[in-house]
This record gives structure tokens, sequence and C-alpha cells, in this order.
């Protein structure tokens, strides 16, 4: 039987120990494990009160963890990276997000899989459509080239 993928949304727009917010994804990669695919990084807007732009990339990575065992696991590379709880859509020097993952759905009080967003975030879609565009959407049905498609109409 395959090992699952996970898809995971990577975002920086703040220096770290590591250097600069690419300098701090390519090391959060290398935190990652098993990663089979990586997007370019692609550099954008901030949401929100942010002033600062983001760096952001999306990793294919293999892993037999529950999503709720490997959403541990990314809480704890960013606390690892110096991230702290604060507000929002503030500046971080890493962000880890499961976007998707191979065996479908999951859904629970603290974690949804899909990614709740991800179908309005170009800052995701396009790194996305780099490494899976054909990985297809288990709540709607589309593939990733499609919904990035219909955000692009927007």
């Amino acid at each position: 039987m395959p090992t699952p993928v996970y898809a995971i949304a990577l975002g920086s727009n703040r220096r770290g120990r590591h250097g600069s917010p690419e300098a701090e994804i390519e090391a959060a990669l290398a935190a990652l494990g098993k990663v089979v695919a990586v997007s370019p990084v692609l550099r954008t807007a901030p949401l929100g009160p942010s002033k600062r732009r983001f760096a952001n990339a999306v990793a294919l990575i293999e892993s037999d963890e529950d999503p709720p065992a490997l959403l541990g696991r990314l809480k704890a590379i960013e606390r690892g990276f110096g991230r702290r709880r604060g507000r929002n859509w503030g500046a971080r020097v890493i962000d880890l997000d499961i976007v998707l993952w191979s065996e479908g759905m999951w859904g629970e009080r603290r974690l949804t899989v899909p990614h709740t967003h991800f179908r309005e975030r170009g800052f995701v879609l396009e790194p996305l459509l780099a490494v899976a565009p054909d990985w297809r959407d288990p709540v709607t049905g589309l593939r990733i080239r499609q919904i990035a498609h219909r955000l692009a109409r927007r």
C-alpha cells in the first residue's frame, strides 16, 4: 500500500535564525521529512495587518501519520523556528499548514482537511498548481488546475 501524501503550505515573511523568509522555507523543508516535490517560492502581498511580503511554497510529503499527528509535528517545527502564538495574519518566521491529504478528508474540532480556505488563496493555489495540478479536491471533486482557473477568473 502506498504511503499517504500530504500537501503542506509553507509561508514566511520575517527573518529568523536561518536568514531570509526564503531561507526559513528551505530550512522548514528539511525539517518536514520525506519531501517528494516542492514548488518554486512565490513572493506575495500580505493579507491582513502585516506589512511584509510573504514567501510562499507548497511541498508534497509522504507520511504515515494521521492528520492530527502531522499537525502536532508541524506546530512543533513552527515553535522550533521561533513562532509564537499571536494575532492572526501577523508577521511570522514560518507558517506550516496541511492543505490536502491523499486519503481524502479529515474533520474534527481543531483540524479540517482539506484546508478550509485553500480554494480562495492564490498564494496557496499557485504553488500547489506547480506540484499537483491534477490532485482532486475531495470536497468539490475539482482538480487543482480547475480551482486555480476559477480563482484567476474572479
